[in-house]
């Protein structure tokens, strides 16, 4: 054989035992029982939907998150934490041995002077759990969750502060903790997105929420969360255009998934699969989205225990109504947003509209999943980026990263329970600080994954959602 005809034989072997490696790839990634054989099943141990943890480090205590952040930053003052030293020095010079060389937003370098509370705070339940009036809805819930009193953040500006929340990281770009939580562990359904975004408003300055704050950053973009939007179309661009019926829409499809085939056969590029995937999703969608959003078999005492007063229109009631739907139907990280908690003036009113809005839909998402049986396997999160200042910022609160509270439920948390504490004027986290990386170590624990263990390779790095410092789930509060 000449060396041409050696070239040539070459260039043919690997072009075509290439286009089988990657056509064998594509497999794996849409159906990743492919590689099983024929009637083999995946293992028993992992995870249903094909995440990369398989089997699963630890037996799971929770199947799902809803996460329901609170954007802007509640007072914990107003909430969670009672402080009578606060009442006691109310309107009188801070301290300075508490605020000195700490961090301070728009407080910097102006007088500080102490804010008392602006309601009255009672214990509740058989654990005492003390909870503020702005709450009482969720207040009688205290024996069912547990109060964290000790948070602690890095950023104290909101969209640094989101997305250190939500991705581990001050570094734009990286992956959202629900886009980490899906590819660990796959999707539950097929017939919906395993991460969904919702957003409402109501109370003072909105927050603005960018979408990277869901985004899949290196991850394939599969795992990114979809938004559901209040009006028109659930989600955007899932409706047939006018004229097509279904079976030409499958042929469409079809086309489409056979030129992508190809294309990802040469090149093997994951979002090649990521893009056959999605659209498969969007034309399941069309039947599923319809049927979720529609709430007319919902009977009336269950949207009065949510407050819904119609069905879809957006508000925070209505999406807690519906995360619970998505929850019923496989969905493994629903991300809810309640814009208009940034309470640096009218502290007192709109704690009392933001309150209003959010406890009592957060209470019946609670009570509702207990009593279908779904809070045991159900991790729900409810808090803000940060908390507020003691020192008063006129009749409002500054932005405070130094200690603040946050609510969980269900999941394998032990119900209540307060964790944790802040000082005397609830300024710093000084018994069992928590800090925003040992939420997302304790998340991924009730999950079944171990976050020192779950890292995915960028830039030469080993990168993981609870970042390089040190993190540690909080067992004290894991029944």
């Amino acid at each position: 054989m000449t060396n041409l005809q050696q070239l040539l034989a070459r260039r043919t072997f690997l072009r075509q035992t290439g286009v089988g490696v990657g056509a064998a790839a594509l497999s794996t990634i849409l159906d990743p029982a492919a590689l099983l054989g024929a009637g083999a099943e995946p293992a028993k141990a992992g995870p249903a939907g094909g995440g990369v943890i398989n089997p699963l480090h630890y037996t799971p205590r929770a199947k799902r998150v809803i996460f329901l952040c609170m954007a802007g930053g509640p007072s914990h003052l107003e909430t969670f934490d009672y402080k009578p030293k606060l009442d006691e020095l109310a309107g009188k010079p801070m301290p300075e041995s508490f605020t000195r060389g700490m961090p301070i937003a728009q407080l910097q370098g102006k007088e500080l002077k102490v804010g008392g509370h602006v309601t009255k705070f009672k214990q509740y339940g058989k654990s005492g759990q003390t909870f503020s009036d702005y709450l009482p809805h969720m207040a009688k819930l205290a024996d069912d969750v547990c109060i964290v009193r000790s948070m602690v953040t890095e950023q104290i500006n909101h969209d640094p502060a989101h997305t250190f929340m939500n991705t581990g990281s001050q570094i734009a770009g990286r992956p959202s903790m629900g886009a980490w939580a899906l590819y660990g562990l796959g999707a539950e359904t097929q017939d919906l997105p395993g991460f969904v975004v919702m957003t409402s408003v109501g109370g003072r300055n909105p927050q603005p929420i960018a979408a990277r704050q869901w985004g899949a950053g290196f991850l394939p973009s599969k795992y990114q969360g979809v938004e559901f939007h209040a009006t028109g179309d659930p989600v955007h661009y899932v409706g047939s255009p006018a004229g097509y019926d279904k079976e030409r829409q499958r042929d469409v499809i079809d086309t489409a998934g056979e030129l992508n085939k190809m294309q990802m056969a040469r090149t093997n590029n994951p979002e090649i699969a990521t893009r056959i995937a999605q659209y498969e999703m969007a034309f399941r969608m069309q039947a599923s989205v319809p049927e979720l959003v529609d709430m007319s078999d919902e009977p009336q005492h269950i949207l009065d225990m949510y407050g819904v007063k119609k069905p879809g229109d957006g508000s925070f009631a209505s999406n807690c109504l519906l995360a619970r739907r998505l929850a019923e139907r496989g969905v493994r990280f629903i991300h809810l947003y309640h814009r208009g908690w940034d309470h640096h003036g009218g502290l007192k009113h709109f704690m009392g509209v933001c309150s209003g809005l959010c406890d009592q839909p957060t209470a019946a998402l609670i009570r509702d999943l207990k009593q279908r049986g779904m809070l045991d396997d159900t991790l729900i999160i409810w808090g803000g980026e940060f908390g507020r200042t003691p020192m008063a910022q006129g009749d409002g609160r500054d932005h405070h990263i130094k200690g603040f509270s946050m609510m969980l439920a269900g999941g394998g948390i032990k119900g209540g329970v307060t964790h944790g504490n802040t000082d005397d004027l609830g300024y710093s986290a000084i018994e069992n600080p928590v800090h925003v990386r040992d939420l997302h170590a304790t998340m991924l624990h009730q999950l079944g994954i171990d976050h020192e263990r779950f890292t995915v390779k960028h830039q030469g790095l080993d990168v993981k959602l609870t970042g390089v410092e040190k993190a540690r789930p909080v067992k004290a509060i894991l029944a």
